[in-house]
């Protein structure tokens, strides 16, 4: 007799799969509520979350039965709810938070984007700019309501276990000063710098864009500078390691390039260049990195894309550095992409 269980039907798994376009809308409308605030104390009865959170009670307690299913809250007897460790990365402002990436994905200037996928497959351009007439940019400079979500969103991806990975993991060695470049907010460097007490930081960003609140709040604003500017013209002179987090996949291969020089031109004898991107595998290995390829299919300019080791070896080789390690991030599709002045000696150490 065969004891082992029965397999689903492909029909079957294939369904299930097109749920996941209803479950990311689910934990949108969930995290925009703010319910996982209002469990921040304890188990509430759905009446009491939704006169907080203003929602009509009965559709609320559809929603959060669903999500209960799923593990992100708990359904108690007599409808009451109690948050758990999903449910509690939907908080504002906590540690590991994803409140703002969830409510991002659920707005309409992304979700509406994604409509445009067969058309982006199909011809190789932007699907956001296809579906809204004008590229990203743009439409978030007229729309500052969808810029603030995105731009919390992109912290909340890139400040969170990557920045963690970054500040944890890897060897700063006797860098005095980092330069955190396309660094927004300063959740990178904020982080770095308190994992780093010897290093100076430079945040350099667009000038209506750079801001240290981050910073600040962790307390290492005393070593911090912020500088206004674009990375294709230039980058700060003077650093040690000139960090990009989620930087080139949102450009070509020639822009990229462009960066890049100039963080080769611009460095101290002996710096580096440490990049946290999702890196594709350079064979057919499953990877959470191939969907984060298809986001910036959909949503950045003609050419921007997610890229092999090989890859950004070739864009080093062209920028007059080379790779010398990539270190993976535990549990999160980002790694982190080390390269320094071709011709130098090559670091080893795996980190």
């Amino acid at each position: 007799m065969d004891d082992e269980m029965p397999q689903p039907a492909p029909e079957a798994l294939l369904l299930d799969m097109t749920w996941g376009t209803l479950v990311s809308q689910s934990l949108s409308a969930a995290a925009e509520l703010g319910v996982a605030d209002a469990l921040a104390d304890g188990p509430r009865a759905v009446e009491d979350i939704a006169a907080e959170v203003g929602a009509d009670a009965p559709s609320l307690y559809r929603l959060l039965r669903a999500l209960s299913d799923l593990g992100v809250f708990e359904e108690l007897d007599g409808r009451r709810f109690a948050s758990t460790p999903l449910g509690e990365a939907l908080r504002d402002g906590v540690p590991g938070s994803l409140r703002n990436w969830a409510i991002m994905l659920g707005r309409p200037f992304h979700r509406y984007a994604w409509t445009g996928l067969v058309d982006s497959v199909r011809t190789g351009r932007s699907a956001f700019e296809q579906v809204n007439g004008r590229i990203l940019m743009d439409y978030l400079r007229d729309h500052p309501e969808d810029a603030r979500i995105m731009d919390r969103a992109m912290t909340e991806v890139s400040g969170g276990s990557a920045v963690a990975a970054i500040a944890a993991r890897h060897d700063f060695g006797p860098a005095r000063t980092v330069v955190d470049v396309g660094g927004g907010q300063g959740g990178l460097l904020a982080a770095i710098l308190a994992a780093n007490p010897g290093i100076r930081g430079v945040l350099y960003d667009l000038p209506d864009v750079v801001e240290g609140q981050i910073v600040d709040a962790a307390g290492v604003g005393d070593r911090c500078d912020y500088r206004g500017g674009s990375f294709f013209d230039s980058v700060p002179a003077g650093g040690d390691v000139y960090v990009l987090s989620n930087i080139l996949h949102d450009w070509d291969d020639d822009r990229s390039v462009r960066i890049l020089r100039n963080c080769r031109e611009a460095m101290n004898p002996g710096g580096r260049v440490l990049l946290a991107e999702a890196v594709l595998p350079d064979g057919r290995e499953p990877s959470r990195a191939k969907l984060i390829d298809l986001e910036m299919l959909v949503i950045a300019p003609r050419g921007a894309r997610q890229r092999t080791e090989s890859e950004f070896r070739d864009l080093f080789a062209r920028s007059g550095l080379r790779l010398s390690r990539v270190i993976p991030a535990d549990g999160m599709p980002f790694s982190l992409v080390e390269a320094e002045a071709a011709g130098t000696d090559q670091r080893t150490d795996a980190g």
